[in-house]
């Protein structure tokens, strides 16, 4: 525990501490970014880009081993591999929009191509004898033992120009995520604006690559949007819940695989955050399973309530067990199971309330109106005062309860 609080403090070492704020710089772009690739139901997408980034990696190194490098320069590996998953972009969209292949399917074919290529690349590279290939296959799932304060501040800076970007964009991408038809009519290039997105996500994933790998960084685009979306139904605070929860895990993640040696940083960011995704689901206050539940056994109450007090009104017994106590629990009713005064009153008002809307059904004919009657909602919250006095008037002085 002590070594766990060093770390959230940031007093396990300087590279703890570079990890820690590389991680959090990369979850905060990364659930930034997520949110409109999730709105625009293109999560899939970022897997084939993030699969396509492992051939540039390979075929960087090559190049920089033939120009009498060591082969293992960040910035060229991270250009490589960011030149590879655009050509897979590219090809993904040129699939979609000229044959009959379904976008998915594009996906699947890019994804399968790229990353059988990577692999073969990397097999190859591991036969040279020159240039420093030993450790190529991190990029598969990240490796933060070894990062530099340079590589760092290329985390930082991509990841500050895709909020950037996306926080600029964020009204377009907004209306195309969500209707664009409606966004090409308002004048935007649909095209560009998914070009844009997928731009960013470009850069997110590319960055990535260092802290948890191609394999990871779908889970971290992905995940804190969808933990995000349990919690607001508004984009622009979407993305900023989707960047927290981002950051957070990267530094939480960062901060236990520093406590715990043995355990590698990428996987550990994304246990987090899928943690996070699993709170969400069930204590968000309006999406959450909880409150889900909640609203459920509210809505069994209410129904319960309304068949007592109409069974009451009708001098009917009351036979259900759960009924008779939450009758019992609101003073309706006696122990015996006779109504008390305050239950003689609810139930001639219930009843009073069904007999309005047969009335309220016979005068408006419109289903738009009368249709809303569920049995649960009060008829003062459809019709105005003196509309509810018309119908007593038709219906004449109340019946009292018979107890």
């Amino acid at each position: 525990m002590s070594a766990f609080l060093d770390a959230v403090l940031l007093q396990a070492g300087y590279n703890a501490a570079l990890v820690a704020l590389g991680a959090t710089l990369l979850g905060f772009a990364a659930g930034a970014v997520g949110t409109f690739l999730y709105l625009r139901k293109r999560a899939l997408v970022s897997d084939a880009l993030a699969h396509a980034t492992l051939p540039g990696v390979g075929l960087a190194f090559i190049a920089m081993v033939a120009l009498g490098g060591d082969g293992r320069s960040l910035p060229g590996l991270l250009l490589g591999s960011a030149l590879t998953a655009a050509v897979g972009l590219v090809l993904i969209q040129w699939i979609v929009s000229r044959t009959r292949l379904a976008e998915d399917a594009a996906i699947g074919a890019v994804l399968g191509v790229f990353f059988g290529l990577g692999i073969v690349l990397l097999t190859v590279i591991q036969t040279f004898g020159a240039g420093r290939q030993a450790g190529l296959e991190s990029f598969l799932l990240g490796s933060t033992a070894g990062m530099l304060r340079a590589e760092a501040l290329v985390i930082a800076a991509g990841g500050t120009l895709a909020v950037l970007a996306i926080w600029l964009l964020r009204r377009p991408m907004t209306l195309v995520a969500f209707d664009p038809g409606y966004a090409a009519a308002l004048g935007y290039r649909v095209s560009w604006i998914d070009f844009a997105m997928m731009g960013a996500v470009l850069a997110v994933t590319v960055i990535g690559l260092k802290v948890v790998g191609l394999v990871l960084i779908v889970a971290l685009l992905v995940i804190p949007p969808v933990a995000a979306r349990f919690w607001t139904e508004r984009v622009h605070l979407m993305v900023w819940i989707a960047a927290l929860i981002g950051g957070a895990s990267g530094y939480l993640g960062a901060a236990i695989s520093a406590s715990a040696p043995a355990l590698p940083t990428g996987p550990i960011i994304v246990l987090v955050a899928a943690a996070s995704f699993t709170v969400s689901l069930i204590l968000a206050p309006a999406r959450g399973l909880a409150a889900a539940v909640r609203r459920q056994n509210q809505f069994q109450r209410r129904v319960h309530r309304r068949q007592g007090l109409l069974a009451i009104a009708r001098s009917e017994p009351i036979r259900e067990r759960y009924t008779l106590k939450l009758l019992q629990r609101e003073s309706l009713i006696r122990p015996d199971g006779m109504p008390t005064d305050n239950g003689k009153a609810a139930a001639a008002k219930v009843s009073r309330d069904e007999r309005r809307w047969e009335v309220a059904r016979r005068m408006h004919q419109d289903a738009g109106l009368t249709g809303r009657y569920d049995g649960l909602t009060p008829i003062e919250d459809v019709f105005a005062p003196d509309e509810i006095r018309e119908f007593d008037r038709r219906l004449g002085p109340p019946a009292p309860v018979r107890g």
